[in-house]
């Protein structure tokens, strides 16, 4: 299990450049990735997010990378064309004006476009460098969401084995609800036929109440419920993408126990029913920020 919150950071350096890079993220709903580049690393962008895209499956990161050169690897050239059309400009300036003056080398220079100053950068030679920071990085930032998953993880178990608890508290009082059941419909044929009941008649009206009365089927899914809760948990060796799975099953568990509450007038079942829902309740407010 992984939470969706997490840091990471990076340096490189060596003669020529200085990279640094940042990892963070936190919850969202689907996978949304924030990619900030120096305008020179544009073309890296799809490989940047594709390397985030394979190794997580929601929440929002922002990467961040700032890259300074060290040491210029600079190409200077001449625009003959730009030259030659200031100099026939000029030429002609000088004519409409009447001056003789000839425009000096430092009159050229602070003209625009004359010079031209190219970087030269590989890009490919900036991905060698990038990767290994890329993956040094990512598992500084992973790590951290491994901790905080731990940390989730061990407060969700806590909280179901409340819910088991009090799930096998509502389970020891069903044989009482269905007691009442019965009860109580043989209490409302004596009231309208005193001691003539048909006793056939009274146990067909009593199996369609504890038909509908019933909490087993309930408590049969419930159970099944927890233990897929429980095998879902066990097999996040990974710990990615349970996040939505856990809270699917909360939500199952959450109907059922509605369903429960519904039929009982046992004050211990009902009370056990709250105790439940709260213990629900929290799970999912911890899933909000599971991977």
């Amino acid at each position: 299990m992984k939470s969706m919150t997490g840091f990471g950071y990076g340096e490189y350096q060596d003669e020529k450049v200085q990279l640094s890079l940042e990892l963070k993220s936190y919850n969202n709903r689907y996978l949304d990735i924030s990619i900030n580049l120096p305008p020179s690393f544009g073309p890296l962008e799809q490989r940047l997010r594709d390397y985030i895209a394979d190794r997580m499956v929601r929440g929002h990161v922002d990467l961040y990378l700032k890259m300074r050169d060290l040491q210029d690897d600079v190409r200077v050239s001449l625009d003959r064309s730009v030259v030659n059309g200031y100099l026939a400009a000029l030429k002609e300036l000088a004519l409409l004006a009447d001056i003789t003056e000839k425009p000096t080398l430092s009159d050229l220079l602070t003209l625009d476009g004359i010079l031209l100053v190219e970087k030269r950068r590989d890009i490919e030679e900036y991905w060698k460098l990038l990767q290994p920071l890329l993956t040094s990085t990512f598992a500084d930032f992973d790590a951290t969401r491994t901790r905080e998953g731990l940390s989730t993880r061990a407060d969700i178990e806590e909280q179901l084995s409340r819910i088991e608890q009090n799930v096998a508290e509502i389970a020891g009082h069903a044989p009482q609800l269905e007691a009442q059941i019965k009860s109580s419909l043989r209490e409302r044929f004596t009231e309208v036929l005193g001691n003539n009941i048909d006793e056939q008649r009274l146990y067909t009206e009593t199996a369609v109440l504890l038909v509908r009365y019933s909490i087993n089927e309930e408590l049969v899914r419930m159970k099944a419920h927890l233990s897929a809760f429980r095998q879902i948990l066990a097999s996040s060796t990974e710990g990615k993408g349970i996040g939505k799975k856990l809270d699917f099953v909360c939500q199952e568990l959450n109907r059922e126990i509605n369903t429960t509450g519904s039929k009982s007038t046992i004050v211990e079942i009902n009370q056990a029913g709250i105790e439940v829902k709260d213990a629900l309740e929290n799970i999912r407010e911890q899933l909000r920020n599971v991977e």
